[in-house]
């Protein structure tokens, strides 16, 4: 093997396992086919690790405590810091020291409850494996997994590791995801040599890629890293898509990144040209970068969405991607299978009818055998059978079977009846006819199919058009064979039909009305045929349902399909290899898409979406490809949990809109009185205290309340919309603080100290007010704001208001103001807040956001 292959011998497997005999690759991992007992398993992990691609990124406080402080701008002030003691500004020092110092304290404090809150989460639909562990099968997650472990799987389920098969029962694999190969590979325990290529080793499973049908038993031979999946990630370097929400962070960074270093560059260059103190301008233009930078946006950001998640989980939602919430909120498109989501997902079993239409016991009874033998992966249909009416099977045996796949939609056993061995196969209609060429009439005699051919058709298309199930069945007798493959699926006899009912939920319809009046269009993809998949579409409300087939799109070019999808409302007999398809095509189309699905059939959709939606009951391989994982399979949970993913989403951009108009108009203003100032208008920490003072009620806009409007509608981050309004209220903050500046130095002929303490207030008070101005677009009386905004806004201004009356005040350089500028302060404030106001509502006016 190549170097991987061998570091995974040192850590216990063999180089070459598919070669080995079974008897020596157990006593090479130290383990048998009972497998590990806990304290073993409890030691390889501590040796070998977790069963991770990459170490599990566990919250701990030291490292989130420094990440506080490792922003550019806050070295620089620490830089500062040291720069002040080493000439004696002890004082100045201190306070910069205790201003940084607490501002990073308090996002350290919100993060780090956050986190923890979100990995409590996580652990709700962690994904698990079943393994023998001290000599019975249990269930662990899938990263405790160890080399040695004997690992039990079934359809549906992910492969947990690199195994070397010891029992197998018509397993076989996607493996779709490591070789390309679309087709699912056949599973079998054997010895092949030691050259046999990756592609072709049929004893192995691959970690990384699922079981589609089958059983199978195996040992866990290399974990994590040492996996050949490990090996392609540590080559590629793959890295999780960024969301657009992730997207829009980082090109608003950048924004702020280009004002912030043209904005300190000239600052600080012209207030050396004006010969101030070069120290002092220095620590003025980094303190006002800071006030321009919003410092806690990642904390911010990470507080929204963890609020946001556990509020959705409230709801019965699990977000497994915290920056999926903001997809989930913009989703314009919902692509769902209807069973279980728009039915019950309880299937019945309405009759039996052989090909002449009359009711049968002998269809019924076949059906019965068929269902009662399958050992492929677990479904509603076969459950509804075996529940239907026990049956005695005495005198039948199994001998083998051909699992269902998605190509042939067809499932085959192969029993002993008496002295015959009969080939039973049920499946969707239309294949089952494809495989017969005879059919049996009611009295029992047989006739050739094409005499009931158009009868069959007939009562198929009557029962599929009232939203019916029709499942066909068939015989062979091919005595004296004992074993059967799929080219045994012809020249069958047509034994009849079943007939299935999935009565839909309670309020159904209603639902598909919200997600409508949340501005989303939902799109059931089916395998069912355009007629059961029609009039469901009906009874849900849709009333001319545009459909398109499975058939039908193949003829469809994937440029053509974007404008095509767009129309169409059911999606019907789709092959699971088309409905990445659709989703793609829908995504070109401009649609934010989410695809809910809980089949083995579904990952690569559920990847291939905006937001990937599975249930808490899927199979492992779709709730692992999930970003969010619903507790319950309902679309009103879903409705719910829309609407909170969408509360968070406004929260955070209230926060961005804070931030950056206030903020902008502060430092704006800043700027500009220091150019024709003989003094800088405000002190460095005089400025870093009033970017502390002004983010802690913005600290608590995670908890706010959110008006109806702005959760109504899809909405998506816009960095035109952001600059447009960072300008419009910061320029119009600027304005009033120049008004300020004419009344402190016209009107009450201030010194350096009243002017920087009057100033210091205004803008405070303002930035703290205009906050209940800007986040909300109604007018500000008429939508009343979170609790805890309100007492922090508050509060803030009360402490503001204070502060130069108190001894502290002191230590930053205010001084006490006579009570005309007080009355003249609340007098600009309140002409701010009400100039705000008229400015909002002309603002968002003129805007389609």
């Amino acid at each position: 093997m190549s170097q991987p292959a061998a570091r995974g011998q040192r850590a216990g497997s063999a180089e070459g396992f598919w070669s080995a005999p079974v008897e020596e690759l157990l006593s090479r991992l130290s383990t048998g086919p009972q497998g590990l007992t806990s304290p073993d398993a409890e030691e390889r992990a501590g040796r070998y690790g977790a069963n991770l691609l990459q170490p599990r990124k566990r919250v701990t406080w030291p490292p989130l405590l420094l990440g506080q402080f490792k922003s550019p701008l806050v070295l620089i002030l620490l830089g500062a810091v040291i720069l002040s003691f080493y000439l004696g500004n002890h004082t100045n020092a201190v306070i910069i020291l205790v201003i940084v110092v607490a501002s990073g304290l308090l996002g350290f404090w919100q993060e780090y409850g956050a986190s923890g809150a979100v990995e409590r989460l996580l652990a709700i639909v962690r994904i698990k494996t079943a393994v023998r562990r001290d000599g019975a099968e249990r269930e662990i997650p899938v990263e405790d997994v160890v080399p040695g472990d004997v690992v039990v799987l079934h359809a549906g389920d992910v492969i947990p590791a690199d195994c070397r098969l010891l029992e197998s029962k018509d397993l076989f694999c996607s493996e779709a995801a490591l070789t390309g190969e679309s087709y699912p590979a056949e599973k079998a325990a054997a010895v092949l040599p030691l050259d046999t290529e990756l592609a072709r080793r049929s004893n192995v499973l691959y970690m990384g890629t699922h079981v589609v049908s089958g059983t199978g038993v195996a040992v866990a031979v290399n974990t994590g890293r040492r996996t050949e999946f490990g090996r392609v990630s540590e080559r590629l370097r793959t890295r999780a898509r960024e969301t657009e929400f992730e997207r829009g962070v980082r090109r608003f960074g950048y924004l702020l990144m280009e004002v912030t270093f043209v904005l300190v560059i000239a600052i600080f260059a012209f207030n050396v040209l004006l010969k101030k103190p070069v120290l002092d301008s220095f620590l003025f233009a980094v303190a006002l970068a800071v006030g321009l930078t919003p410092q806690l946006l990642p904390a911010i950001i990470s507080i929204n969405l963890s609020k946001g998640a556990q509020r959705m989980a409230r709801e019965q939602v699990i977000v497994k991607r915290l920056v999926s919430i903001e997809n989930f909120g913009s989703m314009s498109v919902l692509c769902s299978d209807k069973t279980g989501t728009v039915t019950l997902g309880q299937v019945q079993v309405q009759a039996a009818i052989d090909a002449e239409g009359r009711e049968s016991e002998e269809v019924l009874r076949h059906a019965y055998i068929n269902a009662v033998f399958e050992t492929g992966f677990a479904n509603p249909l076969d459950a509804a059978i075996r529940e239907h009416r026990k049956l005695d099977l005495a005198g039948f045996a199994k001998l083998d079977e051909v699992p269902y796949d998605f190509s042939r939609k067809r499932l085959s056993i192969l029993v002993r009846a008496g002295d015959r061995n009969l080939l039973i196969a049920k499946g969707a209609l239309p294949s089952v006819l494809a495989a017969c060429t005879k059919a049996r009439k009611s009295d029992g005699s047989v006739t050739d199919l094409g005499e009931l051919r158009a009868r069959v058709e007939d009562r198929f298309a009557e029962l599929s058009g009232q939203g019916l199930r029709v499942i066909g069945v068939a015989v062979r007798d091919v005595t004296p064979d004992t074993t059967i493959g799929k080219e045994y699926e012809a020249n069958m006899t047509f034994m009849g039909f079943l007939v299935l009912a999935d009565p839909l939920k309670p309020g159904i319809a209603d639902t598909v009305v919200a997600l409508r009046g949340l501005g989303i269009r939902l799109k059931f993809v089916t395998g069912d045929n355009r007629l059961v998949a029609a009039s469901v579409g009906r009874q849900v409300g849709l009333e001319n349902p545009e459909i398109l087939s499975g058939p039908e799109m193949v003829s469809i070019t994937d440029d053509a399909l974007p404008v095509v999808v767009d129309d169409v409302d059911v999606f019907a007999e789709i092959e699971p290899s088309q409905k990445d398809r659709i989703v793609l095509a829908l995504k070109k189309a401009g649609h934010v898409v989410g695809f809910m699905g809980d089949g083995i059939n579904d990952a690569t959709a559920l990847r291939a979406a905006d937001v990937g939606l599975s249930v808490e009951g899927a199979v492992d391989v779709a709730k692992d490809a999930a970003d969010i994982v619903l507790l319950k399979k309902d679309l009103n949970v879903l409705v719910h949990g829309v609407e909170e993913g969408r509360r968070t989403f406004a929260n955070t951009l209230k926060y961005v809109f804070m931030a950056t108009s206030a903020n902008f108009g502060n430092m704006f203003s800043m700027a500009g009185a220091s150019l024709f100032l003989p003094f800088l208008p405000l002190l460095p920490v005089q400025i870093l205290l009033m970017n502390l003072l002004t983010d802690l009620p913005e600290m608590t806009i995670a908890t706010d309340r959110v008006d109806p409007e702005l959760s109504s509608r899809p909405r998506r981050w816009d960095i035109r919309f952001i600059r447009r309004f960072m300008f419009a209220f910061g320029l119009l903050s600027s304005v009033f603080d120049f008004l300020t500046f004419g009344a402190l130095l016209l009107v009450l002929r201030a010194g350096r100290t009243e002017f920087r303490t009057g100033w210091f207030l205004e803008s405070v008070v303002s930035a703290a007010l205009i906050v209940l101005v800007i986040r909300t677009r109604r007018p500000f009386f008429r939508s009343l704001p979170g609790t805890s905004l309100l007492w922090a806004t508050l509060s803030v201004v009360a402490v503001t208001l204070a502060l130069p009356f108190a001894p502290a005040g002191r230590l930053f350089g205010f001084g006490p103001l006579p009570a005309s500028f007080l009355g003249m302060m609340f007098g600009i404030v309140a002409l701010y807040v009400v100039s705000a106001e008229i400015r909002k509502r002309a603002f968002y006016r003129n805007s389609r956001n």
